[in-house]
């Protein structure tokens, strides 16, 4: 007996099996996650793909953040294979220590490090670079959900441009979060050069599945930055974290792509390119883009990234490959 996403209305292709006898739960019930938390899903479906590429044999170093809060209060936790709870900013570190820790007692254990985007493209970034550039043998996984929503919905560097968080809230002279401001780790990670890059998104598990699958295996050091939408800190009802997360990809704001060895490889074409306002008013975090004294020229800056990504990856006209 199995269940699959979307009622079984996708083909086999596209669809993910999300319950079945064979699937392993790593994250099992029991965690304290927000009701639609897009991080908690894709966690979730991540380890369970790395977990079954690998036959069981993998082992994780968490950074702090929201998904080592909510899924372990100390002693029990809800993770279903070995899991171990580093610092806020060395979870690379950590994780090239039990490879190599593996590798020197030669056991075939294949090591996850995974954060959120504070620990990853803030705190944790020298490590992170140093993980890079050394190829470390580490598959990253970075669950991107734009803030430091575990503390108060902060602002980080992957937070977007003109967005409201605790710290750049929007008032009579200031527009919320700065434009120029941001960091885009993907990029930065194609730039180290190292074997895999790939961005996923949980708008499309049947992609996120497979990269992480594909990943685990690769040998050196891998990194996937996957999209995970946040009711709380974004300001959208809990049952539209999917619908959010797809109009981020719809509208380019998150482009779906892979690379290898610093190349881009392949990317995932938007069907239907939707107008980025479709995405924004989803969300309180950009309300403030359309209440009466609002500049016109806020959305078309958001706009003018989400088009950029479709030409850079070639997201239409139904091109695959770039």
């Amino acid at each position: 007996m199995s269940n699959s996403t979307i009622g079984s209305r996708l083909s086999k292709k596209k669809n993910s099996v999300q319950s079945h006898y064979d699937r392993p739960n790593t994250l099992s019930s029991g965690h304290r996650a927000c009701q639609g938390c897009g991080e908690a899903l894709a966690a979730r479906c991540a380890i369970d793909a790395a977990y079954h590429a690998t036959k069981g044999n993998i082992a994780i170093v968490n950074a702090t953040g929201c998904l080592e809060v909510f899924s372990c209060v100390f002693p029990e936790n809800a993770w279903n294979v070995p899991w171990m709870h580093s610092l806020f900013g060395n979870a690379p570190a950590v994780a090239t220590g039990m490879a190599a820790a593996m590798r020197a007692q030669g056991k075939n254990v294949r090591i996850i490090a995974q954060g959120g985007d504070g620990g990853t493209t803030d705190i944790g970034m020298g490590t992170l670079s140093g993980m890079f550039e050394r190829n470390d043998d580490v598959l990253y996984i970075c669950y991107d959900n734009q803030a430091y929503m575990n503390t108060g919905v902060q602002r980080s560097s992957a937070t977007p441009i003109l967005a409201r968080t605790a710290t750049t809230l929007p008032n009579a002279v200031y527009a919320g979060n700065e434009v120029g401001t941001g960091k885009n780790v993907p990029e930065i990670a194609i730039a180290h050069r190292i074997p895999y890059v790939a961005t996923a998104s949980i708008a499309n598990i049947k992609d996120l599945e497979e990269k992480v699958a594909k990943a685990i295996n690769i040998r050196g050091a891998k990194y996937v930055h996957i999209h995970v939408p946040c009711p709380l800190g974004w300001g959208y009802p809990t049952s539209e974290t999917i619908k959010v997360a797809r109009a981020a990809v719809e509208c380019g704001m998150f482009p779906l792509f892979e690379a290898e060895h610093g190349k881009v490889v392949g990317s995932t074409p938007i069907e239907n390119v939707k107008p980025v306002e479709e995405y924004l008013r989803l969300q309180r975090r950009f309300a403030h883009l359309f209440s009466k004294n609002a500049n016109p020229q806020a959305v078309e800056e958001l706009q003018k990234i989400a088009s950029a990504n479709i030409e850079k990856y070639k997201l239409s006209g139904g091109i695959a490959n770039v």
